[in-house]
């Protein structure tokens, strides 16, 4: 029997972070204090403090093996950046070197802006742009292959000071829903929260396939998805993958990445099988947003870096396989005091908790008039095939509240107060042995995108490889607005009681609309929503134009976070995006047409045609079977060439377009349906050709050998 290794996790967790107990242990106390208070408190942090803090986490990273340090960030690209400096200085008289990292390293640094997407903020010729440490966030050091390196987590803005990330709107978000819930709770009597917080708890799901699989399988190296390929007999329709005993191979795996990602401080709690074979999912306890979004690509990257070291490869794209469901990421929010208040607990009667039911009217509103930023926020080149597609959220932003939640409201529209909550009641199993137990009062909804669940609200619509960046500095904002909306009424108000009273009945009776408690999967709730008045937003193409609309940059610039000329950036980055990814599948789809499956193809007619002569030649056998395949074969093979050319063409012409929003919509309404042309003939010659003579391997190889 192999010999098992044993974690504990209490030991190793966040042993590589240089967190509050490190800094505690590490910093002198008057040093400790000030850090302490500029994160607390927003202020700057003085030079001569910050040298102080840079020798110990330098210290500190040399002694965990680091060499190297880095500034963290997350450009608009959608990934990952870091250039990496050594703590060598230059070489002394004697030859020797001193290491060294000083508070101005620390504080900020200076990568080439000219590279990475700016939509037209940054000429290529302007080149500087600054990354700036966020203090709140703490440094790490990550060991690799490449040894370990001391990473910053830092913003990254151009040289005229324009966000060029996704990290400084939401520090921005947080500081706006932060003075704007301080507001609120003040008018209620709450004078000893000093901070009000969006806590943030991120559910990814993922794909593990063989790795060896994955690089036979040219469109998925190249666009993250299969182009091509036909569904094996059998796929999710027995739901016995769905918190299935998790395979040995992957279990070894997923042992690994909470390992390494314990040890940076990532409290990863729950893993499990999800519905599709080969999915999985795991997830987080709830940190601060800026935290949960750092945190959140440290789990992507570490499960990307772990699969390798296993023989397998990570897939992160919202939909690598046609015909089994997707992949998401569920974004948990809610509003913490830092003593411990959650504006968004019920309580148990919930129809006497005024400040709660101010705060839940204020967050639909806030829903209802930005439902088309909150789905441009969750918008992105694959989402766009789960989206609506009876697996994830349809495109339709709406709320669900449950039948407690629900109640109360339309006691409150009805009747203008409520006077009695739901409660739940106790679940009888039947079996004597089982304990009874209290049931929650409501029922969850997994085809609602936007659906509270006890004291948070789960945003279901974000995309399984993109950033959470953008849906949490939206969702901050867009309440942030609802509360200083409610809160310029309430502070006018001779009669609080009576004021508070009459907006919650107000703000409950204008935007019931948005509220939905059933099936979002069926076509009946679409006619419903039209009727309503609420937006259906198919794709990405079609949610990117929020991003400059009026009341958004009026909305974004009211509250600091993001400027006319930040917005406009964003949605000229999004449509080339779109369009680019899309050409890259393009070219991929054409090339492994031409260059493996046609050549496959005609191998095996060749064959075929040669074996019917061979057998006619031999005896005066039937073979209509033989010839009946062959000319099935060769008129799929005809079919595929044809619309290759088409496809050849639509890319041609699209590449050849302006860049922007035309180009955008051409490919999705012109090269992606010539590519879905394509696939049909493909994916039906993979069911007729010798699986010996197919260049790639299957759907049934690759989802359920691993």
């Amino acid at each position: 029997m192999a010999e098992t290794s044993y974690i504990n996790a209490a030991e190793i967790f966040g042993e590589n972070v240089f967190n509050d107990a490190t800094m505690q242990e590490r910093l002198p106390k008057k040093v400790y204090k000030k850090l302490k208070e500029t994160i607390r408190e927003g202020k700057e942090l003085d030079s001569e403090t910050a040298d102080v803090v840079a020798h110990e986490m330098k210290e500190w990273a040399i002694e965990k093996g680091a060499t190297h340090f880095t500034h963290w960030f997350q450009p608009l690209n959608g990934m990952i950046a870091e250039k990496h400096d050594s703590f060598i200085t230059a070489p002394m008289e004697n030859g020797k070197v001193l290491l060294s990292f000083s508070g101005k390293e620390l504080i900020k640094g200076e990568p080439d802006a000219s590279s990475f997407p700016s939509g037209g903020l940054r000429a290529t010729f302007e080149a500087r742009g600054y990354t700036a440490w966020d203090c709140t966030s703490p440094a790490f050091v990550r060991q690799d292959a490449a040894g370990a390196t001391l990473c910053i987590p830092t913003a990254f803005c151009s040289f005229t000071g324009e966000a060029l990330d996704q990290k400084t709107p939401l520090l921005r978000s947080m500081q706006a829903i932060n003075e704007q819930a301080l507001r609120l709770i003040r008018l209620f009597g709450n004078t000893t929260s000093k901070r009000v917080t969006p806590s943030v708890g991120i559910e990814q799901e993922y794909f593990i396939i063989d790795r060896k699989n994955f690089l036979a399988r040219k469109d998925l190296v190249y666009t993250g998805r299969t182009l091509v390929g036909a569904m094996p007999p059998k796929g999710q329709e027995m739901d016995d993958h769905y918190f299935g005993a998790i395979r040995e191979r992957i279990a070894a795996y997923m042992k690994d990445v909470n390992k390494e990602l314990w040890k940076l401080g990532v409290s990863a709690k729950t893993q499990h099988n999800e519905v599709a074979p080969a999915q999985h999912e795991l997830a987080p306890i709830y940190a601060e947003a800026n935290v949960a979004v750092d945190h959140n690509q440290l789990i992507m990257e570490t499960l990307k870096k772990v699969a390798f070291r296993h023989g397998l490869q990570c897939l992160l794209h919202e939909k690598p396989f046609a015909g089994v469901n997707g992949s998401g990421k569920h974004d948990n929010w809610s509003l913490v005091t830092d003593d411990g208040i959650n504006l968004l607990e019920p309580g148990n009667t919930p129809h006497e908790n005024i400040q709660f039911l101010l705060v839940l009217c204020c967050i639909l509103k806030a829903v209802d008039e930005h439902a088309d930023l909150l789905r441009e926020s969750a918008a992105d080149v694959g989402n766009d095939h789960r989206l609506g597609a009876d697996e994830a959220p349809p495109a339709i932003i709406s709320v669900y509240l449950g039948t407690q939640l629900q109640d109360v409201l339309t006691q409150l529209i009805s009747t203008g107060s409520a006077t009695h909550s739901i409660e739940g009641e106790h679940l009888k199993t039947g079996v004597s042995t089982l304990p009874d137990f209290l049931k929650d009062a409501t029922d969850r909804n997994r085809t609602s995108p936007f659906a509270f669940t006890g004291n948070k609200f789960e945003f279901r619509m974000v995309g399984s490889e993109d950033s959470v960046g953008e849906p949490n500095t939206v969702l901050n904002t867009i309440v942030a607005e609802a509360f200083s909306d409610v809160c310029d009424i309430l502070e006018q108000a001779d009669d609080f009681d009576l004021a508070v009273h009459d907006l919650i009945k107000q703000l409950a009776k204008a935007h019931e609309r948005i509220v939905f408690n059933g099936n979002g999967y069926s076509e009946e709730w679409v006619a419903e929503a039209a009727r309503r008045g609420l937006p259906n937003i198919r794709s990405m193409v079609d949610a990117i134009p929020a991003l400059t609309r009026e009341k958004t940059v009026r909305l974004f610039e009211r509250f600091g976070v993001l400027t006319r000329s930040e917005l406009a950036s964003r949605a000229e980055i999004e449509y080339e995006i779109y369009a680019k990814k899309l050409n890259i599948e393009a070219k991929t789809m054409i090339d492994i047409t031409r260059k493996q499956i046609i050549p496959a193809v005609i191998r095996y007619t060749t064959t075929l045609a040669s074996s019917i002569n061979q057998v006619r030649a031999a005896c005066d056998a039937d073979v209509s079977t033989q010839t009946q395949m062959l000319l099935e074969v060769s008129d799929l093979l005809a079919q595929a060439r044809v619309n290759l050319s088409k496809l050849e063409q639509a890319e041609s012409e699209g590449i050849a377009m302006p860049h922007g929003r035309e180009r955008a919509v051409f490919y999705r309404d012109h090269v992606a349906t010539v590519m879905e042309s394509l696939r049909k003939p493909v994916d039906k010659l993979e069911m007729l050709v010798d699986k010996d003579m197919w260049p790639m391997p299957s759907y049934g190889d690759m989802i359920f050998e691993v």
